[in-house]
């Protein structure tokens, strides 16, 4: 069997403590009931500055600064042991300040619904001209500034202001005078994924090396919802985000399932690729403004800093198999169906040990798991607990009830199968994806064989159902799966196996150097 592989990944984070303030939802709902509430009063003096989001440690297990198991060796809490030497840009990506993504959302807004002021524009458009990926886009956006009058007048007509240290530095207007779901709110929303998308898909461009024309087709799996009245949530984001990044030859559609959307978007991927429609196909999500400062309250009462600044975003490229890559498994596929009952056993059950016995395989077998990675930090405060660890225990539970483990073995296999959670809390970012790009990058180095990455969903928030998702899949070294045995197909091999022996060794003397 042919299986396409994971060619590549990317993530970024935004810092965003001002966008936090005026879009959380939390914050939001806050400011209706009483503007000058407790919370409200206290919040400003627990925001983080950009450099202390920068060296967070599990920020920079995100973009891959450091390996997610590394938080291990890590006093908690993580905000009061900043890594020194983190750097803003890493292996997988990037964290952007603020003020910068405000100029990247007006860069990618193609109704002119964002107005920055001129000093704003001139000194932000100076600084994303030496950006590394951002700096290829067109600029000229930037040049086209408001003043101070005209942008008073449109946040006193319903628009939402942007500022950076509590200056109003520009506006974004509402699209339509009736329409509730283009109002200044929902457009900066989903503005602020659009572009938070767009940041990512270029940090993949250039860490694969690939240019944007070989793209065939964008899968967006964000959480938000794109169009207006007649059709809210219609899309399409994927074009909208191909469209700025420069995917001359793309399409796309998006793909809605809360949490889990990004894992059934990469399955759909995986098809579409292994079907022979297309031959690169990008899965890509943005932030989620309305995530902010979910739990602020309880950060703010307990003397934190609020640590849910950060807007998230990833992007994968699914590929044909080039005999190299991480293949994804498509015969290795879990699923929580409609009749198997929403109790968290029976959700466990379906998308990991179902598969898992289809394939003859115990549950030790697959080296990492990657269930919801939300960091720990941000949702024991709330009382939500240690996720990740939850689940962990939850799959060596039925480790031990099938026999592949032993009970005394369930602390040791949590510890060595799973990993400390890293990602921030923006609902479909932590579930399964923050952890791909460590995940394919491990197997290269044959530090594992395999991964199971799980995405799973809460699908009751809609009140249309009760009912949980959860889909997982496999990840695994490339052994040539599927590869055709003539003679272009075993040279293929051991060009494969000779490209792996080369980066080992390269491995092997960066590690003694």
């Amino acid at each position: 069997m042919v299986y396409p592989v994971i060619k590549s990944t990317a993530y970024s984070l935004i810092h965003s403590p001002n966008l936090l303030v005026s879009q959380g939802t939390t914050q939001t709902q806050d400011r209706d009931k009483d503007p000058n509430s407790p919370y409200l009063t206290k919040l400003s003096q627990h925001l983080r500055s950009f450099d202390e989001a920068v060296k967070y440690p599990p920020n920079q297990a995100y973009i891959g600064g450091i390996n997610p198991k590394e938080l291990y060796e890590i006093p908690k809490p993580w905000y009061e042991n900043a890594i020194a030497t983190a750097n803003r840009f890493a292996s997988m990506g990037e964290i952007m300040p603020e003020d910068e993504f405000f100029g990247l959302i007006k860069i990618c807004d193609s109704f002119d619904l964002v107005l920055l002021d001129e000093g704003f524009s001139v000194s932000i458009k100076e600084k994303l001209s030496k950006h590394p990926v951002i700096s290829k886009l067109n600029l000229s956006k930037l040049d086209k500034f408001s003043t101070n009058e005209d942008i008073q007048k449109v946040i006193n007509n319903g628009g939402e202001t942007l500022k950076i240290d509590n200056e109003i530095i520009g506006c974004v207007k509402k699209a339509h005078d009736t329409d509730k779901n283009l109002n200044a709110h929902i457009i900066l929303e989903n503005l602020t994924a659009k572009a938070s998308a767009v940041l990512a898909l270029l940090h993949l461009e250039k860490i694969a090396n690939i240019s944007l024309d070989e793209i065939d087709y964008i899968i967006e799996t964000s959480e938000e919802a794109c169009g207006d009245m007649n059709q809210r949530g219609g899309g399409n984001f994927a074009k909208a985000i191909g469209e700025i990044a420069g995917c001359k030859n793309a399409t796309g559609s998006d793909i809605r399932a809360f949490c889990a959307a990004p894992a059934h978007g990469i399955l759909n991927a995986a098809a579409l690729v292994k079907a022979g429609i297309f031959k690169n196909v990008v899965v890509v999500a943005g932030g989620a403004t309305a995530k902010l400062g979910m739990n602020g309250k309880d950060h703010v009462n307990k003397g934190m800093p609020v640590l849910e600044d950060m807007l998230g975003a990833f992007a994968v490229l699914v590929s044909e198999n080039d005999g190299v890559s991480p293949v994804v498994r498509t015969d290795i596929v879990g699923r929580h169906t409609i009749g198997a009952g929403s109790s968290p056993q029976a959700v466990i059950k379906g998308i990991v040990t179902d598969p898992l016995d289809r394939s003859d395989l115990k549950i030790n077998q697959i080296d990492s798991y990657s269930v919801e990675m939300q960091n720990p930090e941000l949702t024991e405060p709330a009382g939500a607990g240690d996720v990740p660890k939850a689940n962990y225990k939850m799959i060596a539970a039925l480790g031990v009830k099938r026999g592949d483990i032993q009970r005394n073995e369930i602390e040791s296999f949590v510890k060595d199968h799973g990993m400390p959670g890293f990602a921030p809390t923006q609902g479909h970012i932590p579930s399964g994806v923050p952890y791909i790009g460590h995940c394919a990058h491990e197997i290269m180095q044959g530090k594992i064989q395999r991964a199971m990455i799980i995405g799973k969903g809460s699908l009751f928030l809609a009140r249309m159902t009760n009912q949980f998702d959860g889909i997982s899949f496999v990840i695994e070294k490339n052994i040539g799966q599927g590869m055709k045995q003539d003679g272009a197909g075993k040279l293929n091999q051991l060009l494969a196996q000779a490209l792996r022996e080369v980066a080992e060794k390269f491995d092997q003397d960066q590690e003694q150097q």
